[in-house]
């Protein structure tokens, strides 16, 4: 009796013997049930294709909808397995905001941002920034950790609710910070901020892109701008922080010096925060690559 591999030899030379790569045990799904699949998970609830009060997409329920759809079994670890070929991973849902207006957000990523950007490389204008402001409270935000299971890590805290007010830029081309803190959000406080700024960038026009509060569209602002005329906002498409660099800026900062951080004395958070900063200005590089890389992919 012959061997495969001799039958092999005989019927395809020395090229019959190439060593053939396995296929595996096919795919119990094609690929456009897959695709049927992950649109579904993305974009429908359970409740809307047929599992009655149910909201949040589990192995299980999956599991059930595949076999309701397509006739065919799946075990949980099986849909598990299938998910991370197609690309998902199992990840805490977030919000945004529903007022947000996609046709606004769109406008923003593909023409006004692109355009701001061609004037900058074209010198009609010398400085983009994007500013924001965040409140930073004495009182910690608890954020997830590592600890040993069963145990949380204990955080000290006098419960007091002191808190300053942060205003900061980054420039868009450098990746430079900066920063300014008040006792209070108002116009006089933005206006001391634009001042700052204007001293930090001397020479020059400059374009702020920044969100659309009363603060920033105050009389007291247009005033200034019309008083300061190298200095022009563009704001964002309303409810989206989501466009704005400086966001991930405070995200940031809460991680590193004030969630799960006990300060007996609110002057050391504003300490922690300064040094923050300070590092982050001297860290360019990283400013850009963690923050505005971000921006250029939310384009796509």
């Amino acid at each position: 009796m012959y061997s495969s591999e001799l039958h092999s030899y005989e019927e395809g030379g020395i090229s019959g013997l190439q060593m053939k790569k396995t296929t595996g045990k096919p795919e119990k799904l094609s690929k456009e049930q897959q695709e049927q699949l992950a649109d579904t998970i993305v974009n429908k609830t359970p409740a809307e294709v047929g599992f009655e009060a149910k909201y949040t997409w589990t192995l299980q329920l999956i599991a059930d909808w595949i076999q309701q759809e397509f006739q065919q079994s799946f075990t949980p670890k099986g849909v598990s397995e299938m998910l991370h070929r197609l690309g998902f991973s199992y990840t805490k849902a977030t919000y945004t905001l529903a007022k947000a207006d996609p046709d606004e957000q769109k406008e923003f990523k593909e023409v006004t941002f692109p355009a701001l950007k061609k004037e900058l490389e074209n010198g009609l204008i010398d400085h983009l920034l994007f500013e924001d402001e965040a409140f930073i409270r004495a009182y910690q935000a608890l954020q997830y950790n590592w600890f040993p299971k069963g145990q949380q890590r204990k955080i000290m805290t006098y419960g007091q609710h002191k808190g300053a007010k942060l205003f900061a830029a980054i420039n868009y081309e450098t990746g430079e910070v900066t920063h300014y803190e008040e006792e209070k959000s108002n116009s006089s406080a933005f206006k001391r901020f634009l001042e700052l700024l204007l001293s930090e960038y001397p020479q020059g026009k400059i374009v702020m892109v920044l969100d659309n509060s009363k603060v920033n569209k105050s009389q007291v602002i247009k005033d200034f701008l019309k008083e300061n005329p190298r200095l022009r906002f563009v704001y964002l498409p309303k409810y989206s922080p989501e466009l704005n660099p400086v966001e991930g800026l405070w995200k940031w900062l809460k991680q590193d010096v004030v969630n799960n951080v006990f300060s007996s004395k609110f002057y050391q958070i504003r300490s922690h925060v300064a040094e923050f900063m300070k590092q982050a200005s001297q860290k360019s590089q990283k400013v850009i690559d963690r923050l505005l890389v971000r921006l250029e992919l939310s384009k796509t």
